[in-house]
């Protein structure tokens, strides 16, 4: 079957452009959430900040005993809080790209409308 040239136009740019689109779109989003690592931080949120962790020394001492469970007690609650930030800021990212996605894809959607509209605003300017 011959179809013609603007019949295959459309279906490039209406299927197999918008289908391109949106797979860079989805990488684009899968990258994000892999640079700010949120499912990473979502599973390690309750360890310690950088991994910093104090040991008691050998024998009990009761005040030994306190500030070890105190300064990974902070270590733990400093991590959760870094940790917070990082995801909301990977989240944030997300929202702001999942918006910028959408409008590309309206934009790629509507050009051929916008285009045509252009041109007839300038006869219209013309005339």
């Amino acid at each position: 079957m011959h179809s013609t040239l603007f019949f295959r136009y459309v279906k490039w740019h209406f299927v197999d452009a918008a289908r391109d689109i949106l797979q860079g779109w989805g990488n684009i989003l899968w990258f994000n959430l892999n640079y700010f690592s949120v499912f990473l931080l979502l599973r390690t949120f309750f360890s310690p900040w950088k991994g910093i962790r104090w040991q008691r020394k050998r024998g009990f001492a009761f005040g030994d005993f306190l500030f070890t469970l105190f300064s990974n007690l902070i270590s733990r609650i400093l991590g959760a809080i870094m940790r917070t930030f990082l995801i909301v800021a990977g989240l944030g990212g997300e929202l702001f790209l999942l918006a910028a996605g959408f409008a590309a894809l309206a934009f790629w959607i509507f050009l051929p409308l916008l285009i045509l509209l252009g041109f007839w605003y300038g006869i219209v300017l013309l005339f």
